[in-house]
């Protein structure tokens, strides 16, 4: 513990740098006796512009209690925060600079420990990303699931209910004065979405990884429990930097392996493809896409939240025991020895672990899953060379196996312009493609992947197409929908050179994408094939342009990562 003394200002004499700042922490009120405990940083993404954050300084209050009590000096700090409605082009386009803002902040303050608050989708997965890199001993408290609303006697979540509603919209059978009032229930409480979206896949995998306190992931944002944990977390830091338990020690390539085994047992977001590379990275640690596929074929799915389930929010899965449940049912295909912020192992956090007696109706008997593979799947091909993601679980099962004709969009503008047209060469039967949608092509990796249905299908009882892009999705949507195809459009990919008419293949059983097209007519076109303008050329936007890596890499900054030991 370095407390007040530690990572003096450079003034070019260091008892002149101890002694000033020292009096500028009294200017605070502080006295000696603070001064002399561990310095707590609580990283504090509450923002007026976040309204999922909303709740976060009662948070942080809770966290400070706990710190207090086991002896440190909580100081809350800002940092960036990206509400994933609010942000232009993209919360991912910031998700890198937001990592770099909490990474530069935990190495630049005299903090001795950290504890981290988050939850909208790009936060966790940043914050992750910059405690890898800093080190200190650091926890994740997440905001959590907001309540479900409810709609003329139906339980409707954000944001899978937003997207439905809206086709049902487009369709013409939900009037403009309905679609108000569901907004109006859409949004019930403070927290992040309530479904299985990416924030709280995103939760789920921090707990997961060991990186935070059991259970906390699914606990509703405005129950209490939430805060006695947020307070119970201050405590335990404590407990971290006695024992030197930094990141480094919990998230390891079989810590990663955990959170990939419960990424496929709930069904959660696509998304978590890209943000645990990512964080990997920052480690020197490698998840290929290949070991993705590989756990989902081992793991079953058998947690039935929405949007991969039929029926269920967060609040039930915390209800039936959260996380830790789904991780007993599947202890046995656990690294259990993996330490965790706890202090203790995985196994030794799971001896006690019981669900409710109706807990089957929210998590499966891993003998009788929903499933009896995860819930993503990875596919190759021409299209596709260097993979592609699919939510199996939440596609269509009749599509899994498709041949169609390509209706291709060459911006996400152009789609906007021509999704509605009537002469659109358009059936239910076609593939929709879209390109230069990808983290230079957008630029950004908007989660633009879910594209429209043609308002003509809809009108015809059209509900899901087979979509392919080089872009994301939320973790809420779901369909038959193929992203992060790579190398993406702007890079040159396959993908760039997709044609109207072309006839595209998609074998999930096989894990298949394939462009049924000659090579000889791939390489003319090739040939007049040009890279998109950038849209940047000054800034943190061309930085991005220069320096992000492809969706399989994590789509971190180039220099972020770590050289593997």
């Amino acid at each position: 513990m370095q407390g007040i003394k530690n990572r003096l200002t450079g003034m070019g004499d260091k008892k002149f740098s101890a002694f000033i700042r020292k009096a500028y922490a009294k200017g605070f009120g502080l006295t000696n006796k603070d001064l002399d405990r561990p310095i707590i940083g609580i990283a504090q993404t509450w923002s007026e512009l976040n309204p999922c954050h909303r709740h976060l300084r009662e948070v942080a209050e809770a966290v400070k209690r706990g710190v207090w009590q086991a002896g440190g000096l909580p100081l809350e700090f800002p940092t960036i925060s990206l509400a994933e409605i609010y942000m232009f082009p993209t919360s991912m386009f910031f998700r890198n600079l937001l990592s770099m803002d909490t990474e530069e902040m935990l190495k630049g303050l005299p903090l001795d420990g950290t504890i981290l608050l988050g939850g909208c989708d790009k936060t966790v997965p940043a914050q992750l990303m910059g405690a890898a890199s800093a080190d200190i001993p650091s926890m994740i408290v997440t905001a959590g699931p907001m309540i479900g609303g409810h709609y003329k006697g139906k339980r409707i979540g954000a944001c899978s209910d937003c997207r439905g509603l809206w086709n049902e919209h487009r369709a013409g059978v939900f009037d403009d004065e309905s679609l108000d009032e569901v907004q109006d229930e859409l949004f019930p409480s403070a927290g992040t979405c309530m479904v299985m979206g990416t924030a709280c896949t995103m939760a789920s995998l921090a707990e997961a990884m060991g990186m935070m306190l059991p259970g906390m992931a699914a606990i509703p944002a405005v129950n209490s429990k939430r805060l006695r944990l947020a307070e119970e977390s201050g405590r335990q830091i404590m407990t971290l930097i006695e024992k030197g338990i930094t990141p480094s020690k919990i998230i390891t390539k079989e810590s990663f392996e955990n959170a990939i085994r419960i990424l496929m047992a709930v069904g959660g977001s696509t998304n978590a493809v890209v943000h645990l590379p990512a964080i990997a990275g920052r480690l020197g640690i490698d998840l290929p896409l290949e070991l993705f596929d590989e756990l989902s074929k081992s793991t079953p799915l058998i947690v039935d939240i929405r949007p991969s389930g039929e029926k269920y929010l967060m609040e039930d899965l915390a209800a039936a025991g959260g996380i830790p449940c789904v991780m007993k049912e599947l202890e046995t295909l656990l690294h259990g020895d993996c330490i965790t912020v706890t202090g203790k192992s995985i196994s030794e956090n799971l001896e006690n672990i019981k669900g409710p007696e109706n807990w089957q109706d929210v998590i499966y008997k891993r003998e009788k899953p929903i499933s009896p593979e995860g819930g993503l799947v990875v596919l190759y091909g021409s299209l596709a060379p260097d993979g592609a993601v699919l939510k199996v679980s939440a596609a269509d099962p009749k599509k899994l196996q498709h041949k169609g004709k390509a209706v291709v969009f060459k911006s996400q503008e152009d789609m906007d312009k021509r999704i509605d047209d009537p002469d659109l060469p358009a059936t239910k039967d076609s593939v929709f493609v879209l390109q230069n949608s990808g983290p230079i092509g957008a630029p950004g990796f908007p989660e633009a992947g879910f594209l429209p249905i043609p308002k003509k299908l809809l009108e015809a009882g059209v509900r899901d197409i087979v979509r392919i892009s080089d872009a994301r999705m939320s973790g809420t949507s779901g369909g038959t929908t193929i992203l992060h195809v790579a190398p993406e459009a702007a890079k040159g990919g396959p993908l760039a050179l997709v044609e109207d008419g072309d006839m595209i293949e998609l074998d999930v059983p096989n894990r298949k994408l394939n462009l049924l097209v000659e090579k000889e007519e791939l390489e003319n076109r090739k040939q007049n094939w040009h890279p998109p303008k950038p849209q940047y050329n000054r800034g943190y936007g061309k930085i991005f342009l220069d320096h992000v890596l492809q969706a399989p890499q994590g789509c971190d900054f180039d220099f972020l990562q770590k050289e593997p030991e």
